[in-house]
């Protein structure tokens, strides 16, 4: 499907509950707001995001620590209350969006759909309704999972009537469906705001940031840029000032014995030392190349080479073993970026990183293959 087709299937009776969740909260006008429903809605809050960052985010999608199978159908039953669908399509999706994380094929990328898209379009297009079984093999192994999956508004259904049968008709409305419509929010910054706007740290190949005000909204999730750098990590502030709450009752868990074999980040990732995989390093030399004009620039060098001069260089382009980028790497031609230019522009946009250089070298050779091709092509 064309990115021009992407809101084309958008499916209007999955979209009916969600709308209804949030005309309901309207109904507070005549239920009232009590003391009990607020604190009702502000514990749920808390309580729900971290369900969604320790259990469908952390463990259930990364896997970054160990915990029996009882604590793990609790997190399940928790996070489900959330009705942000069931344990098994949230995780398949968000690891789907790590493999495909702001290119085309992200399910939830505001740099390829725009950010409304991203924050919550996404969720009510049919293609994204069903769910990659395969990408959750280590949890389709547990039938209590599968039945919850079966059976995925039971756990929010529940809660709603646990809330009205405390709080009454206001315990419903402010304390379920209002905490319902935060913690939807809340958790769908991290899929829009948290590509657009932060710092980066570490170079991840996308546009991944850390927000501080995220962080403090989810627990710690706001740390997103780091996350994306080291997505086993239990742990998502990497800086003592970064703080992590979700990983602080992990951690507090795991001196009970509720959770183990938490997975913290290396030294040379928290140093920013690491070595990037030939994945990340491609890329972000996509992304960096694109910032180019390659299409402009062969239109000037079009346009200030003589004819004889611009015959020659598609000669040359034509001869060399490695097409243009051989033939244009050692041209100090009007026009063209230098390599040691393209490195400048790079240090200015991309986080530190040691392997930099490679994805100077990769994105040139990306420029100058396109460059080429728009040289080589006969006038129109």
């Amino acid at each position: 499907m064309s990115r021009n087709d992407a809101h084309d299937d958008i499916m209007y009776p999955s979209a009916v509950p969600f709308v209804l969740v949030h005309v309901g909260c309207l109904a507070a006008v005549w239920t009232g707001v009590t003391w009990e429903a607020l604190a009702i809605c502000v514990s749920l809050y808390w309580l729900r995001i971290f369900a969604i960052g320790a259990g469908y985010h952390r463990y259930f999608s990364h896997r970054s620590y160990a915990t029996s199978r009882a604590f793990q159908f609790m997190l399940a039953v928790l996070a489900q209350t959330t009705a942000q669908k069931s344990v098994l399509w949230w995780a398949a999706k968000h690891r789907h969006h790590h493999l495909h994380s702001d290119t085309e094929e992200d399910v939830h990328s505001p740099v390829q759909s725009g950010f409304l898209y991203s924050h919550v379009g996404w969720i009510f297009a049919k293609r994204h309704d069903s769910t990659d079984l395969t990408k959750v093999g280590d949890l389709t192994r547990f039938p209590e999972l599968v039945w919850l999956h079966k059976y995925e508004l039971l756990p929010a259904v529940v809660l709603g009537v646990l809330c009205f049968l405390v709080g009454g008709s206001s315990g419903l409305v402010v304390g379920f469906l209002w905490s319902t419509v935060l913690v939807y929010h809340a958790t769908f910054c991290i899929n829009s705001l948290a590509h657009v706007h932060g710092s980066r740290r570490y170079v991840t190949g996308d546009d991944s940031r850390n927000n501080w005000l995220l962080a403090f909204m989810t627990m710690g999730e706001g740390w997103h840029n780091n996350h994306h750098a080291y997505q086993s990590s239990v742990r998502q502030g990497f800086r003592w000032w970064e703080i992590d709450p979700t990983y602080y009752i992990l951690k507090a868990l795991s001196w009970l014995g509720v959770v183990w074999d938490l997975k913290t980040p290396p030294q040379p990732v928290l140093r920013n030392e690491q070595r990037l995989g030939s994945k990340v390093i491609n890329r972000a030399a996509a992304r960096l190349a694109a910032r180019f004009d390659a299409e402009r620039i062969a239109a000037a060098l079009k346009s200030s080479l003589q004819g004889h001069e611009l015959l020659a260089l598609r000669e040359g382009i034509a001869k060399a073993r490695d097409g243009a980028t051989e033939a244009l790497a050692g041209m100090h031609l009007p026009h063209l970026p230098s390599r040691d230019e393209f490195l400048n522009y790079a240090r200015a946009m991309l986080a530190s990183s040691p392997s930099l250089e490679e994805i100077v070298d990769r994105a040139y050779e990306l420029l100058l293959a396109s460059v080429g091709t728009h040289l080589a092509a006969p006038a129109r």
